[in-house]
């Protein structure tokens, strides 16, 4: 008889293996299964820990690797004396067949030697996963359920306590191997930190409601502008990209002759994001091998070594940490760049931009026959798709959009705010991620108050940065769909929608 342990196993605990133990030299005899029936009596020929989320790290749901949970169980083993597997199981979210999927990987990855069913197998499972199991007719025997503290409650403990290594309850429950594991690779202040995280959920992402295959197409359409807008910046040593999404911006930096020498950070919040860096560094898509990839917060704390960096860059980022997060935590983060570079080193921020007189009252024509009859956001007019704009605009956050229908000449204008014109004019056509971008702040800062902000950080402003209107996007996405007109009805020129800001420390 077989013991399965499905679960996502971020540390292992003493009651754990007193009952395995319990089970291998007593076969099982006078034990019950969570229901109260008796377990078969029999023989344990090994034990399988089934690691789920095997493939996400980084995260307050799945904080840390599965080579280090993995280690732990490992260790764990040494003294039970039966053998002990431990095979990893992706993350496929909520389904009702995941027992049977998870009977299956391990099935597979063990080279059809491990056929686990009702007659050879028992599950020792204390959540309600343990429900599909039985679906399945396998005998599952209830673990931790009502018992002792169970796994995630000590993980949840260890990220509450600054010092959970003394902790009396986490040194009376977790087993010594897991113990060791979290304190010989400093685990412990990894969960503590992934737990304090303002601005990511729970499985390590800024939104919930983002649609990742249009959001990578879009990076990477237009990658090559962006490298090609600021590659004359980059100095060579050591260069960061920070929200470095798909690896699109680095991978034009790699085949860059005069950064041969250089060693390249992609860092990245989003798990799927990272996930796609990964794959294409295996994929050998990155032109210099000296490139690496890591999941970190980089509003949070630092996520280079202090004083160590000749280039960072970050692009349409920065924006998302006002919207997500605050204005205090923007704040943070241009610090934590500013601590990051080496004297004279540079940083790169490339983002979106509010015009410079954001309360002044402005009058927007907007064209009422380019829809196509459908009901649909993506094909609604402009102007009808503005009303869905002021209603929806973040709604979440509390925000009430301002605005009132005016009479001009024979046709209706809208009256706004000029810094809310502009968030129309520049989020009107994001419709593949909508509720998404509905969250999202583009014009809080203009391009003077960026400047201000980097000087008051303590950076030097290069000369080349720029303030601009994208003209690829004034044609394509602004002629022919808004007029902007002042309050006198004199014709204004589109507002600006990006900002190059070349920051420089000190020497």
């Amino acid at each position: 008889m077989y013991i399965l342990i499905p679960g996502r196993h971020h540390v292992v605990t003493n009651f754990q293996f007193q009952y395995l133990y319990r089970f291998i030299h007593t076969q099982m005899e006078a034990e019950q299964d969570r229901r109260g029936r008796a377990l078969p009596v029999s023989e344990i020929e090994g034990i399988i820990f089934a690691v789920t989320s095997a493939n996400h790290e980084g995260t307050r749901r799945n904080p840390l690797s599965y080579a280090h949970r993995a280690m732990a169980i490992q260790e764990f083993s040494h003294d039970l004396t039966v053998p002990v597997y431990c095979y990893p199981i992706t993350d496929i979210g909520f389904r009702s067949d995941f027992a049977s999927y998870t009977i299956k990987s391990i099935l597979h990855q063990a080279d059809d030697f491990f056929d686990l069913s009702p007659e050879n197998c028992i599950v020792a499972c204390s959540t309600d996963v343990g429900d599909l199991y039985e679906e399945l007719g396998y005998s599952v025997f209830g673990a931790e359920r009502n018992v002792a503290a169970n796994p995630w409650e000590l993980i949840e403990r260890i990220a509450a306590i600054p010092h959970w290594s003394s902790d009396r309850i986490i040194l009376d429950e977790i087993h010594p191997a897991s113990y060791r594991i979290l304190k010989q690779y400093n685990l412990g202040g990894r969960i503590q930190f992934l737990f304090s995280d303002p601005i990511a959920s729970d499985d390590g992402d800024i939104t919930d409601t983002r649609d990742y295959a249009s959001y990578v197409r879009q990076m990477d359409e237009n990658t090559h502008i962006k490298w090609k807008d600021v590659a004359s910046f980059v100095q060579p040593g050591r260069i960061g990209d920070i929200g470095c999404a798909t690896g699109s911006w680095l991978r034009h930096a790699t085949e860059e002759p005069r950064l041969n020498e250089s060693d390249f950070y992609g860092v990245e919040l989003t798990r799927q994001l990272h996930d796609i860096c990964i794959q294409r560094k295996n994929n050998g898509e990155f032109a210099n091998p000296n490139i690496w990839f890591a999941r970190k917060n980089a509003v949070t704390g630092l996520v280079f070594t202090p004083g160590s960096m000749n280039t960072i860059h970050s692009s349409s980022l920065t924006h998302e940490i006002e919207s997500y997060g605050s204005h205090e935590e923007l704040l943070r983060f241009i610090k934590n760049r500013f601590d990051e570079l080496k004297p004279g080193g540079i940083w790169i921020n490339r983002d979106v931009v509010g015009p410079e007189e954001k309360d002044r009252i402005v009058l927007m024509k907007l064209n009422r026959t380019d829809h196509s009859g459908d009901s649909s956001l993506t094909e609604l007019s402009t102007y009808e798709r503005f009303f869905r704009f002021a209603m929806d605009f973040r709604k979440e956050e509390g925000y009430s959009l301002s605005w009132d229908e005016v009479p001009v000449g024979d046709e209706d204008y809208i009256k706004l705010r000029y810094e809310d014109a502009a968030e129309f004019l520049l989020t009107k056509d994001y419709t593949d991620n909508w509720e998404s971008e509905m969250h999202e702040r583009f014009c809080f800062w203009s391009y003077s108050q960026w400047i201000g902000a980097l000087k008051g950080a303590g950076f030097e402003i290069d000369s080349r940065s720029k303030v601009f209107t994208n003209p690829w996007i004034a044609e394509n996405r602004f002629k022919g769909k808004v007029e902007l007109y002042r309050e006198d009805h004199e014709p204004m020129d589109y507002p600006p929608t990006n900002f190059i800001a070349v920051a420089r420390k000190p020497m």
